[in-house]
């Protein structure tokens, strides 16, 4: 990695601004710590991109599957802790399917892998991807299974086969869009990568040693093969800590090239399958590959996925407004509450299970709760009186009263003399949002 000096010889020094630093030092010394890429630059010559680009581009390759609203993208991350910045792609889920199902149990598949969709804090989870995996050794099964499924999921795909002839004759046989070839090892390295190269397909490298792993990634990328994710088969959960541990530190800390591209782990097959994806998650996956996916083990390891990718310096955040539940009108009472997404979605369900219609104001507070916002200053009755009147929330409702949370009741006089609405403090927890509403 060029030093800081080295960086701004080659930056055109104009101290614009435009990269998002003050001077063109700052921004070299930002390019030096990976915490700035090149093209941020909208002055630097090609020259100088020629020359540093290389030096300068993320210690983990960037690798896309698929095309369009459904493409993946994994890899380009710089940290080993989401709290020094944060990660950026997140880890992937493939169903993989056998080419040696029946045609109802692939419907099956498909169907499940379609339905495993949840809406948590605003955001959808789901599944990723589909493999489908060539145990039938038969060139033409694979590629029609593979034509089946590309044509009935625009999910992005792995196509699991050792043999380049079955990935060939499945990429003529379907349009696939930019589909993982899995995988290539020791035995087949030449003739996948020849493949992948032909195609401008990703490539999955496997091997269980990592110096070996390290010496066949050299290999397929002198071959020509550029965009490729390794697989370091693990056979247990400890094997994934460790192997994908050492990966990410050398990439990261060592900005070893070799080791350089994202993850993927083969939980197909394992009786520990689920946990092996929760580990593979917390410890730098990017696919973890599964036989199937109950809803019951789903949505935790999706929650699990959503938390570790959030970034933690910005909390997750609804636009501020006045929402209407359960279809309210002028008799329907006004509730309010900051604009921190699981706070808001909270005090939403809650409204919703009382089926009683009513106004629920969000107020920006910088995507803090109701009790943080508040010891912080950033909620406060001035902010509250300034929400209800540019959201023109008194005119929707007519009943001149507002309900706050229970927690804000020192807030309440201050308010009241503010707005010069009636002010109920509500309760402390949203649980009891329900009861308050039908004695109103």
């Amino acid at each position: 990695m060029p030093t800081a000096i080295e960086f701004f010889k080659f930056l055109p020094k104009k101290n614009c601004g435009k990269c998002g630093f003050p001077t063109c030092l700052a921004f070299a010394m930002q390019l030096a710590n990976s915490k700035a890429k090149l093209a941020d630059c909208p002055y630097v010559s090609d020259e100088a991109k020629a020359k540093l680009e290389a030096s300068s581009a993320p210690p983990i390759r960037l690798v896309s599957i698929g095309a369009g609203s459904n493409k993946v993208e994994i890899g380009d991350e710089t940290e080993l802790y989401r709290h020094d910045k944060k990660f950026f792609h997140q880890t992937r889920y493939a169903i993989v399917i056998s080419d040696r199902a029946a045609d109802k149990e692939i419907a099956a598949k498909l169907r499940r892998a379609a339905d495993l969709r949840f809406e948590r804090v605003g955001q959808m989870l789901a599944v990723d991807m589909l493999g489908v995996r060539n145990d039938s050794g038969d060139a033409a099964r694979f590629a029609s299974v593979v034509a089946r499924v590309a044509r009935e999921s625009a999910l992005p795909l792995v196509l699991m086969s050792p043999d380049a002839a079955a990935v060939r004759a499945a990429a003529s046989a379907a349009n696939l869009s930019r589909p993982l070839i899995y995988a290539a090892d020791e035995s087949n390295w030449e003739a996948l990568a020849a493949a992948a190269k032909e195609l401008r397909f990703p490539l999955a490298v496997r091997h269980a040693d990592l110096n070996g792993l390290a010496a066949l990634v050299e290999k397929v990328h002198a071959s020509g093969v550029e965009d490729m994710v390794l697989d370091l088969c693990p056979e247990g959960l400890q094997q994934v800590v460790e192997r994908n541990t050492i990966v990410r530190k050398n990439a990261v800390k060592r900005t070893f090239r070799g080791l350089g591209y994202p993850i993927i782990t083969n939980a197909c097959g394992n009786g520990q399958a689920v946990l092996m994806a929760m580990v593979s998650t917390m410890k730098y996956g990017g696919i973890v590959l599964m036989d199937d996916l109950d809803p019951a083990h789903a949505l935790p390891l999706f929650t699990l996925r959503q938390n570790i990718y959030t970034d933690p310096q910005v909390p997750l955040q609804v636009k501020a407004g006045l929402y209407p539940i359960n279809n309210p009108g002028e008799s329907s009472p006004v509730l309010f509450t900051t604009n921190f997404s699981l706070t808001y979605f909270t005090v939403a369900a809650d409204i919703e299970k009382s089926r009683m219609p009513a106004w629920l104001l969000v107020v920006d507070a910088e995507g803090l709760s109701v009790m943080t916002a508040y010891s912080a200053g950033k909620l406060t009755a001035e902010s509250v009186a300034e929400a209800l009147r540019s959201s023109g929330a008194m005119e929707k409702s007519g009943r001149e009263m507002l309900i706050i949370p229970g927690m804000l009741s020192r807030m309440s006089g201050k308010l009241q003399e503010l707005t010069g609405v009636k002010i109920i403090v509500g309760p402390r927890e949203s649980s009891g949002i329900s009861k308050m509403l039908r004695s109103l």
